[in-house]
């Protein structure tokens, strides 16, 4: 049996196999809304095989959204567009999974294939808000307004406020944004929190938000339900996040309940250029922090062979591998996979639908 395809348990709930989707931006909502488009393209993935699908970073308040058609769950009206959703990947074997986010420094940007620049204010655009009053730079030169701590009381609760609108919408495993630059990421690094209080300077401080941040949420979320977070291990960049840091990071937030870290890395800074690209170039990272934590991880970036993915499996560097470019090459890349690896009767990952067609 490939390793890829065994199931795994976490809290009460079971993937079928170790095959998530990564959260990834589509930016085709309004006003944070899901839509068709969403449905489509979540439910495509729950169809082709997926263990485990999450929904791109969705913005906990209106100025949290990465760009004005990003994915929110800042209102109550959210919460049945995403319960379809749920429903639907739930009935075709996929856990849903979401992915709750503030974007910070990096809010007010267009589209990506419209520019990825900043929006000015007034004109599409709004005020933006950090840590600190630094700019990202790159192509996203707005300085932001640094937070108070009245700023900061209003993101945790609005945090907690989309959790519990998560749960309602009937999603099953929450993941929380602590990376890429965006907002928890931005108080963690030193390349772009300046803070002088409570919140800023040594690691105790720099880690504060997030540490709130995340137990609030751990009070609302239930117990019997995976709550993990996604982290920037590393910025590749002196004076960032070291992947030290983020191991002792990891074990305070496994002692306040975290139940797996999906590992990633980078992008507090537009400086991508010591980021040691190359085919699952961030696994050995995944394994070090999994052995040194003993905390379940998920392993991303650059991993597009069965065989790589099984692997990284087998030999105990990761629990789950969590695809985004990949499958949107091939939204049936796990039944692909199964067939690849050889696994018997791997048409039966897919629905009843589409195996019997396959199986001749």
């Amino acid at each position: 049996m490939a390793s890829l395809f065994e199931t795994f348990r976490l809290k009460d709930v079971e993937l079928k196999n170790r095959i998530g989707v990564a959260p990834m931006c589509q930016y085709s909502s309004d006003n944070g809304f899901p839509n068709d488009w969403h449905f489509v393209h979540l439910g495509s993935r729950a169809v082709g095989g997926a263990g485990l699908v999450i929904v791109e970073a969705t913005a906990v308040s209106p100025e949290g959204r990465i760009s004005p058609a990003d994915s929110g769950i800042y209102l109550d009206e959210h919460v049945e567009p995403f319960a379809k959703i749920t429903r639907f990947m739930k009935q075709y074997g996929a856990v849903p999974g979401i992915q709750i986010a503030h974007a910070g420094r990096k809010a007010s940007a267009h589209k990506p294939w419209e520019g990825d620049n900043h929006i000015e204010t007034g004109h599409g655009g709004w005020d933006t808000i950090a840590p600190s009053a630094v700019a990202f730079g790159g192509n996203l030169p707005k300085v932001p307004q640094a937070m108070t701590l009245d700023d900061i009381q209003r993101i945790q609760q609005a945090f907690v406020s989309a959790a519990q609108r998560s749960l309602a919408a009937g999603f099953e495993w929450l993941e929380l944004h602590f990376a890429h630059g965006y907002l928890a990421h931005e108080f963690y690094s030193p390349l772009a929190n300046q803070r002088t209080d409570n919140y800023g300077g040594c690691f105790e401080n720099r880690i504060r938000f997030l540490m709130e941040t995340f137990q609030a949420v751990r009070k609302v979320w239930p117990e019997r339900l995976p709550l993990t977070v996604r982290l920037s291990v590393t910025d590749w960049l002196p004076g960032g996040v070291t992947v030290e840091e983020s191991i002792e990071l990891t074990r305070r937030l496994k002692d306040a309940g975290l139940d797996l870290l999906d590992v990633s890395q980078g992008f507090v800074t537009p400086d991508i250029s010591q980021i040691p690209w190359g085919p699952g170039f961030m696994i050995p990272t995944v394994s070090r922090i999994r052995r040194e934590t003993g905390i379940p991880t998920a392993a991303g970036w650059m991993i597009t062979d069965p065989n790589q993915a099984d692997d990284a499996v087998r030999a105990g560097d990761t629990d789950l591998v969590l695809l985004a470019r990949e499958l949107l090459r091939d939204p049936y890349w796990p039944y692909h996979a199964a067939a690849k690896l050889g696994v018997e009767k791997a048409s039966d990952i897919l629905p009843v639908q589409y195996a019997r067609a396959v199986r001749r």
